[in-house]
């Protein structure tokens, strides 16, 4: 059944094309989440509808991670609830939320770096391996079919983000923006549904962020994938999200589209500036 044809970047003066943007399929609902005395995060609430592509944006110590955190079961928000694709959970860890097709990429680079990009692309594909640790060790019958498939995916990965020549380089050996460019292979493993990157464009170089942004709207696009979005180069949030919630101190203080909010004057004093 075809989706609804909701708001789209480019009726909302942004350079993408139009696309189909469905319902909700993820919902955040009055979280709040706070360590001792300090409040991270308070009574937030906003969706995320099918396709489209979600920026999270805010100052350093907005909350912004943090709300990842409790998207993907890191973190257990002490009030409110999410719920993915009509199922709502308080309490979920890293491994059922993944289960549930939810995956995440981390500011911090947590690869492998002794094993090979296609190595440590591979074990994105660990949920969905069904033979045991022994027989895929062994790489003995059915194991090894099965290891076959999930190479054969992790190759179109591999192409699909254009680092076929590093396929058997030492993930250390890589300039940063291709590790980057690894993790994010890593994530498109597991087949996700909604993939949450955090700050994947940090550190890198105009070149770089412009090969990210390809990327990322071609997940968005060519594999209909769900992106909620941590960054802080506005010149790309602008860009490429259809729609934008902007935190302050672990406070909601804006959500729109990116016209919107670069025209509240709350997110402006707190956030923009007046340039913007």
């Amino acid at each position: 059944m075809d989706l609804p044809l909701q708001a789209t970047a480019q009726d909302e003066g942004s350079s993408r094309p139009a696309r189909r943007i469905g319902e909700p399929i993820l919902e955040v609902k009055n979280i709040s989440l706070g360590f001792g005395g300090v409040k991270a995060l308070t009574d937030i609430s906003f969706d995320v509808r099918e396709h489209e592509v979600r920026a999270i944006i805010g100052p350093n110590g907005a909350g912004k991670s943090s709300m990842l955190n409790c998207i993907n079961g890191v973190y257990s928000p002490q009030q409110g609830s999410i719920t993915f694709r009509g199922k709502t959970f308080k309490h979920m860890n890293s491994r059922q939320v993944a289960e549930m097709g939810v995956a995440r990429t981390f500011q911090n680079l947590a690869l492998f770096k002794g094993m090979s990009v296609l190595d440590n692309i591979m074990s994105g594909r660990n949920l969905k391996m069904k033979s045991g640790i022994l027989a895929q060790a062994l790489r003995w019958g059915p194991a090894q079919r099965e290891e076959l498939r999930h190479r054969e995916f992790v190759e179109h990965i591999i192409d699909f983000l254009e680092i076929q020549a590093w396929r058997k380089t030492p993930v250390g050996r890589l300039p940063y923006g291709l590790q980057k460019r690894v993790d994010l292979g890593r994530a498109l493993a597991m087949e996700p549904q909604v993939l949450l990157l955090d700050e994947p464009m940090a550190g890198m170089n105009v070149e770089e962020k412009q090969d990210m942004s390809r990327f990322v709207l071609d997940v968005n696009d060519e594999f209909g994938t769900t992106i909620v979005l941590i960054e802080h180069d506005m010149g790309v949030v602008m860009d490429i999200s259809d729609r934008v919630v902007v935190l302050d101190y672990g406070k909601k203080i804006g959500d729109g589209t990116p016209d919107e909010v670069r025209n509240n004057p709350e997110v402006i004093s707190a956030y923009l500036g007046a340039e913007h």
